[in-house]
């Protein structure tokens, strides 16, 4: 971390996600005046953080400020409205951050051409309490300094995947990237299916959340162990959950509607791509 506290930053957007980093490198840290944030509608909790922390926080640029890394955590369709409050902070020797989906690097270059290095992130919701996986894009002119000091922004909030092709993104978008709204509906429709049997429906609410829970942080501490490993050691053969299991796990059963669901998210994040 001595080596990003000697680095200039700026972030521009501190909404959720840019909350999230800002926390993880305060966590990490990271403090003072070397970190600029811009953000025109501050939370209470942004505010706390910045003065607690010595955070510069602007609602706009007020002037230059050349910074090593820039990380853009706005929404897609704010882009244009930022760039100059980016400017402010590139220049050829920065780092540009894109956590924008659907932004590619064409789209990037085009609107930022004083600045090489680009590289594009991932990021799912889970970042918000540091437990997020991040895919990473780099483009040809991003050095390896610069590629450490991208990991060293994200690490803190989540595992870091590197990809080879710009066109996996698209396909981490639809597992990663979409992946904890799957997750969320499951708890929805184990619930309901409790309901369905009987039991009322707070008391089915909180058997399917702590279910999810409980085997989310299972695959956390055993690593080593994978999911279909897991799996079998829960299932007894002729058991309850073998019955269940059985119809899962038909031809037309859960893989196939979570390979449709997929594939339809990966379709749109390349549509939202252009």
């Amino acid at each position: 971390m001595s080596r990003l506290q000697e680095k200039r930053l700026a972030l521009i957007g501190a909404g959720n996600m840019g909350f999230a980093l800002l926390e993880g490198w305060a966590g990490q840290g990271l403090q003072g005046q070397a970190v600029s944030i811009i953000e025109p509608n501050p939370s209470t909790q942004l505010k706390n953080l910045c003065k607690n922390k010595g955070f510069h926080l602007f609602s706009e640029p007020k002037s230059p400020a050349p910074s090593d890394a820039v990380v853009l955590a706005i929404k897609p369709q704010m882009l244009d409205a930022s760039i100059q409050a980016a400017e402010n902070f590139l220049h050829s020797g920065a780092v540009l951050i894109s956590i924008l989906a659907g932004k590619s690097i064409r789209d990037l270059s085009a609107r930022f051409p004083q600045v090489r290095s680009i590289v594009r992130a991932m990021p799912n919701t889970p970042a918000a309490v540091g437990r997020g996986m991040t895919g990473l894009y780099a483009n040809d002119a991003t050095n390896p300094q610069q590629r450490d000091l991208t990991e060293s922004l994200l690490k803190p909030i989540s595992q870091i995947e590197w990809l080879s092709q710009e066109k996996e993104i698209d396909m981490l978008t639809a597992i990663s990237g979409s992946g904890p709204a799957y997750v969320f509906y499951l708890v929805e429709s184990l619930a309901a299916a409790g309901v369905k049997l009987g039991l009322s429906s707070a008391l089915s609410q909180r058997l399917a959340r702590a279910t999810i829970e409980g085997a989310g942080e299972l695959l956390h501490q055993m690593p080593d162990v994978s999911a279909e490993e897991l799996r079998k050691r829960v299932t007894s053969p002729g058991g309850t959950t073998a019955a269940a299991l059985a119809i899962l796990m038909k031809d037309d059963g859960l893989s196939l509607v979570l390979d449709q669901a997929v594939s339809a998210a990966r379709k749109r994040a390349e549509e939202l791509a252009g």
